[in-house]
């Protein structure tokens, strides 16, 4: 050690066993691949963990995915089976002394044994970027192997250089039925409840079905069960009720799925899928998204898909917009759900869209042409004798006006915007 710090940063047994009082989800916590429920996209044979779970890990990982879906415990068993010295950070609760210190400690571990040391990072989008580039060099140099756990999308959230030397890995919300598995595991393991509560197979999907994939909750769940019936016996459905509450929508109005809910929400009315688009502004507003910003794709919505097929579709939007705004939540709802819904129904043309773009494209890219004279005011004597007027043709009283004088600039005569299709019904 180098001596610049006070205190060391002690490694760990990423398998340790939790306290017999700890939370029944930490208890639960598999200690060996056969224990480990789902991502078998990256853990079965062959696949692109299957090796650092053998002892193998070669390259730092970032770990993506929602809440509760194994992201710590992956990197515990990979940590475990590398058999490399470990330590685990929360950077919620970690600074930059903390980290400087490691490092040394890292490189100086390296120096003396040649071996690496492997450092876990859950939250790693909840540091800064000083403390992020405090990895950087070490990463680099191989001084340490990085495994960060994130619940937002890398490419936002993590510095870009240490990014480019990490492989970023996708995981998915477990299904249901692998819920069920770890409920009823926790049921029967001495770990667990220790067999003094029973659920019907009902009941378990109950409760995975309102933790959404969240193991952490789900088990988290099952344990406020037993303490409501704590006589133990057959888990009641009212115990079950009791225990969910409130489902709480997982959300994040500054992250990424505040934009993957209002995709999904604009695209359902672009396909003119009225049952989808009822459940994703439901989803949204049972989260408690800003009903502003639901109206505003809503506006966006009426003019970009649905245009001049329906032109009163800007008119519900707007209103729907007012209502909200008028009124806010719980009021409104229906307006923008009534909204949303009409313009899903509604009768769909993006050719102004089109056409916009394509005239803003010429814009850009073409000169400044000056307005041809004949569409000018001669507004003085001065304009009528430069030419301003000459040739302007009223299609108001001429029939041949539109087919016999352009309104383009010369480079742009014959240019066309505005083609608009059949409008295709809601």
């Amino acid at each position: 050690m180098s001596g610049l710090f006070e205190e060391e940063v002690t490694a760990e047994d990423p398998l340790a066993p939790a306290a017999q009082d700890a939370p029944l989800a930490d208890r639960m916590r598999p200690q060996s691949l056969e224990e480990f429920v789902g991502q078998r996209h990256l853990v079965a044979q062959g696949k692109i963990l299957s090796s650092a779970l053998s002892g193998n890990l070669t390259q730092s990982l970032i770990l993506w995915g929602p809440p509760g879906v194994g992201k710590t415990t992956l990197a515990r068993l990979i940590a475990a089976a590398s058999g490399l010295s470990f330590v685990s950070y929360s950077a919620v609760l970690s600074g930059i002394k903390e980290i400087r210190t490691l490092m040394v400690q890292a490189a100086d571990e390296k120096a003396r044994s040649g071996d690496r040391t492997l450092v876990f990072v859950d939250e790693i989008h909840r540091f800064n970027k000083a403390q992020q580039d405090a990895f950087l060099p070490h990463v680099e140099r191989g001084d340490i192997l990085l495994v960060g756990a994130t619940t937002e999308n890398p490419s936002f959230e993590v510095n870009g250089a240490l990014l480019s030397r990490c492989r970023a890995l996708l995981l998915e919300p477990l299904t249901p039925e692998q819920v069920v598995q770890l409920l009823t595991r926790a049921l029967q393991d001495p770990l667990g409840l220790n067999g003094g509560w029973s659920a019907e197979p009902h009941t378990l999907e109950r409760i995975a079905h309102g933790t959404d994939g969240d193991a952490r909750r789900a088990l988290t769940a099952l344990e406020t069960c037993a303490a409501l019936q704590s006589e133990g016996g057959l888990l009641t459905s009212g115990v079950v009720e009791e225990a969910l509450q409130r489902k709480l929508v997982l959300y994040d109005k500054g992250g990424e799925e505040h934009y993957n809910l209002i995709s999904a929400l604009h695209k359902s009315i672009r396909n003119s899928d009225q049952n989808a688009t009822l459940y994703w502004i439901t989803r949204m507003m049972a989260s408690g998204e800003d009903g502003n910003f639901i109206a505003r794709r809503l506006i966006r919505a009426a003019t970009e898909d649905i245009g001049i097929a329906d032109p009163f579709a800007l008119r519900v939007a707007l209103d729907a917009a007012d209502a909200f705004h008028r009124l806010g939540y719980p009021e409104a709802k229906l307006a923008l759900a009534q909204a949303a819904v009409y313009l899903a129904r509604a009768r769909k043309d993006d050719s102004i869209y089109r056409g916009l773009a394509q005239a803003e494209q010429d814009v850009q890219q073409t000169a400044a042409e000056p307005v041809p004279k004949h569409l000018r005011n001669a507004t003085t004597a001065l304009m009528k004798e430069a030419g301003y007027g000459q040739g302007y043709r009223n299609a108001h009283v001429d029939s041949g006006a539109k087919g016999g004088m352009s309104c383009m600039p010369d480079g742009l005569k014959g240019r066309e915007y505005f083609a608009p299709e059949a409008p295709k019904k809601g």
